[in-house]
């Protein structure tokens, strides 16, 4: 009888180490933006490459537009463990590292080639590790696209803004990116943006024409100032707990199948800027405004001292190495 007990012990300690095993690793992703956004897309594509990949050992559930936590609080989750994958924008990081800052100077990059030569760099890869030390770990940038001026008056110059209320992310530069052309900066969610521009209790805000075209910005903004300002990118992250707990062979099959969405997302994101943009300008609810030569270099006059102003926290190193991306 004992024999037999200790069989039964045996054969149910072994299915059960089995069932185990054989439990997929559940990914939940989470993001603010619509689906069809370059973010969106990306997600779409990396679930479905995990799906078609690594059938049965991972499942990839996709949250969009803050179903599941804001890009404020997506963090704080994923260190708790109730989230596994997120994307928020490079400017979420400040409280995190001081350094990623770099990518919220404005008029540091000329263009998204600028931006992808400095990412795949020596010092935008080092940027990636730059969080381990409070437990995440950078995976890969996902691009949007570069930034431009949304508002209710015509904004040409500098002075146009000034007093005027603009919605930024949490984001010590951008902040001080305003106040530089006097205008003033409020820290709100992107899921309230809509709403703050609708009634009128802000008077613009800075976005990529993705991001305009898909959460209709310029359905309640008149005019939109083509600036090109500054670039607006992603940080895919995971918990350094998370990932460092997969094995080695699902981590590394993770990352290919994650790089290559990354890539596919940013091919959406450097199409949709011409078509977005093209679809803002075809609806006529908003005038697309562009700056002469003369205007733009009163905006870089005016905001370039912000670099200064952060170089210390950031690094004169990066911020040079970042310039020299432009050439």
């Amino acid at each position: 009888m004992r024999l037999l007990t200790a069989a039964v012990t045996t054969l149910a300690l072994a299915f059960g180490a089995q069932a185990a095993v054989a439990s997929p690793v559940e990914i939940k992703f989470s993001h603010v933006v619509a689906e069809n956004t370059p973010k969106g897309q990306m997600a779409i594509k990396f679930k479905e490459l995990v799906a078609e990949r690594l059938a049965g050992r991972v499942e990839v559930d996709v949250f969009p537009s803050s179903q599941l936590f804001g890009d404020n609080k997506v963090l704080e989750a994923m260190l708790l463990g109730d989230v596994q994958l997120a994307a928020p924008s490079l400017s979420k990081f400040q409280q995190y590292t001081k350094q990623l800052q770099i990518y919220d100077l404005p008029f540091l990059f000329k263009d998204m080639e600028a931006v992808e030569r400095f990412q795949q760099g020596p010092d935008g890869q080092g940027l990636l590790s730059s969080l381990e030390s409070k437990g995440l770990v950078g995976l890969g940038y996902l691009h949007n696209g570069m930034k431009q001026l949304s508002a209710s008056n015509p904004i040409k110059v500098p002075a146009d803004a000034a007093g005027r209320k603009f919605r930024i992310m949490t984001s010590d530069v951008l902040q001080a990116q305003f106040e530089a052309v006097d205008a003033v900066p409020l820290k709100k969610p992107f899921s309230e943006v809509f709403t703050l521009l609708q009634t009128k209790a802000i008077d613009g805000q800075e976005n990529t024409w993705s991001n305009i075209y898909s959460k209709k910005f310029f359905e309640v903004q008149p005019f939109i100032t083509e600036s090109n300002h500054g670039v607006l990118d992603y940080l895919v992250v995971t918990s350094a707990e998370f990932w460092m707990s997969l094995d080695d062979d699902l981590r590394i099959e993770l990352k290919k199948a994650l790089d290559d969405a990354i890539a596919y997302g940013n091919g959406i994101a450097a199409e949709k800027a011409n078509e977005d943009k093209q679809q803002i300008v075809d609806s006529k609810r908003s005038e697309v405004i562009t700056l002469t030569d003369a205007e733009r270099q009163q905006w870089v006059d005016a905001m370039k001292p912000v670099w200064k102003q952060f170089e210390a926290e950031i690094g004169a190193d990066l911020i040079e190495a970042a310039q020299a991306s432009n050439k």
